[in-house]
């Protein structure tokens, strides 16, 4: 008798989800636009920065995810 091997994300949960390639460039581009918008200056530009690199890694993340369950 042999063990089912599991699938890729199966470990993940919820119901699979659609992943939508075109949300996620937009998404992401959306969010790169804005290390334009920061005043590179300040003493908060690199935090700033940071944040918005954290969402959009955030947002591939969650899309790599999302892939692995499908």
């Amino acid at each position: 008798m042999s063990t089912p091997t599991p699938k890729p994300g199966q470990h993940l949960p919820g119901p699979p989800q659609h992943v939508d390639p075109d949300r996620i460039h937009a998404e992401v581009d959306e969010l790169l636009a804005g290390l334009d918008a920061i005043d590179h200056d300040g003493h908060q530009a690199i935090p700033r920065q940071a944040h918005i690199l954290e969402r959009a890694h955030d947002v591939l993340v969650q899309a790599l995810a999302t892939v692995d369950k499908i």
